[in-house]
């Protein structure tokens, strides 16, 4: 009985810490907005509803307030499904002009009377007229500053290199900047210098409203809360999953009455499905196979079904989501289709939830991606990929209490 208590004392004080661990962190992100006025915004390059709705929620919040506001995530095809959002097409595919060069001039004891520029060629050329004295070389200097941002944030996203090439071309910059990392994977890496991670939200979207409704919430519009429910619901299958909670459910319902417009978004992510991703369905659904309860589930699409079907590799994503919801008791779905040009070249597309790890099921193939979904080619035919890459994740399934 005691050895009970002393783990409940235990498992309360632990709790404790972690309340009081996340309101420190939400204060720190308040300091860091009021601080900050040239602001990045990222998230993963494997765009998703959920990714891309909280990262442009926070864009449009942070304009709001009067800062300069950068989004960028690496070019993804499948994001196209949420141009629907407001400021989507504010989202840019790299980082430019990371550097400012300043060029400084002493005007002290001296009256500016006029400044003009123009350009000879290739040179860039500042005329300055004074009434008063006149300038040496001395008077000039110049120097490069560090970088044109200030902050930071990456929203849904486990691990840096998850930015893809918005990372790999910039390193430099998420190790001089102070990040502000916002998530509710549990395998977060806690990168940043402010973690905000909660598991028990159910999206990343649910975790930004709270954050900005504590901060500002006047400044919460119909905008910022269409992309907010969009997060939700994407990331829910339109509150299908069972991971649902009464605090989900809340959220939900007060987004629904500042404005989101949960009819514009369920129209454009559940109801515009085109025919021919229908018939693509329907051949993958016919040779669908599944091991282990059907916790693991597998099928493969051919070059024939996607040129019968007038389909392509960008409509897989859609199948992966249908599969999520209508079995919600599966935890690895694995796809594998044909190149496009034919040949024995099969692509393989590997999604793990609750807690599993795609790229460690798969890496003795090579794979890219993230612990979510995996990706990798195999030069040989579908039929001996998908026997060599289900032999191989079931014998991990295997060592694993699924």
């Amino acid at each position: 009985m005691k050895r009970c208590r002393r783990n409940h004392d235990r498992g309360r004080k632990s709790a404790v810490a972690r309340i009081l661990k996340m309101l420190n962190q939400k204060q720190q992100f308040f300091e860091q907005i009021k601080k900050a006025q040239d602001i990045l915004i990222t998230f993963r390059k494997t765009w998703n509803g959920d990714s891309v709705s909280s990262a442009l929620a926070l864009y449009l919040f942070l304009k709001k307030l009067g800062k300069k506001v950068e989004i960028a995530a690496e070019q993804f095809k499948q994001g196209e499904a949420f141009s629907f959002l407001p400021a989507h097409n504010e989202i840019k595919y790299s980082i430019d002009n990371l550097h400012k060069f300043i060029i400084s001039l002493d005007i002290a004891d001296r009256k500016i009377n006029q400044i003009k520029y123009r350009i000879d060629e290739n040179t860039l050329k500042f005329i300055i007229t004074v009434r008063d004295g006149k300038f040496t070389q001395e008077d000039i200097n110049t120097n490069i500053h560090d970088y044109k941002y200030d902050l930071i944030f990456v929203l849904d996203t486990s691990d840096l290199e998850s930015l893809g090439k918005i990372y790999e071309e910039n390193t430099e910059l998420f190790y001089k900047l102070p990040i502000v990392n916002i998530d509710h994977h549990s395998g977060n890496e806690e990168f940043g210098q402010i973690n905000l991670i909660n598991l028990t939200a159910v999206a990343t979207s649910e975790i930004v409203f709270s954050l900005l409704k504590d901060y500002s919430p006047d400044a919460l519009d119909e905008d910022i809360a269409t992309c907010l429910l969009t997060g939700m619901i994407s990331k829910t299958r339109s509150f299908k999953t069972p991971n649902i909670t009464p605090q989900s459910l809340s959220v939900a319902a007060q987004l629904i009455s500042m404005g989101a417009r949960r009819e514009e978004i369920n129209n454009n992510l559940y109801r515009s499905r085109a025919l021919n991703t229908l018939k693509l369905w329907g051949r993958i659904l016919s040779r669908l196979s599944s091991s282990f309860e059907q916790k693991f589930v597998w099928s493969r699409i051919t070059h024939y079904d996607f040129v019968e079907t007038g389909t392509n590799e960008s409509n897989v994503d859609d199948i992966v989501d249908e599969l999520i919801i209508n079995m919600p008791q599966v935890k690895v779905i694995a796809l594998f289709y044909e190149g496009l040009n034919g040949g024995p070249v099969t692509k393989a597309m590997i999604h793990a939830i609750k807690g599993l790890d795609a790229l460690e099921l798969t890496k003795e193939f090579n794979p890219s991606g993230t612990k979510n979904t995996a990706q990798f080619t195999l030069n040989e035919s579908i039929q001996e990929a998908e026997k060599r890459v289900v032999n191989a994740i079931e014998e991990k399934l295997k060592k694993i209490s699924l």
